[in-house]
């Protein structure tokens, strides 16, 4: 692990904490977004997707903001 991160121009050994946060939170954004693109590009939940579309912008139900 070390050699490898070695190889990309990483100094492992003086890297402090919040340097490993900063690594293990893009790493963790990065499969993150790659899981939630997998998931919306996917043909078969196409239909789920479609059967939202239009959520916004439905205004048949009233939201109660506690008015009388």
């Amino acid at each position: 692990m070390t050699n490898l991160l070695g190889s990309l121009g990483m100094n492992v050994s003086s890297m402090s904490v919040n340097d490993w946060m900063g690594v293990c939170l893009s790493l963790f954004a990065f499969f993150g977004m790659v899981a939630t693109y997998v998931m919306v590009f996917r043909p078969t939940n196409k239909d789920m997707f479609e059967s939202q579309r239009a959520m916004a912008l439905d205004d048949s139900d009233r939201i109660s903001m506690g008015e009388k």
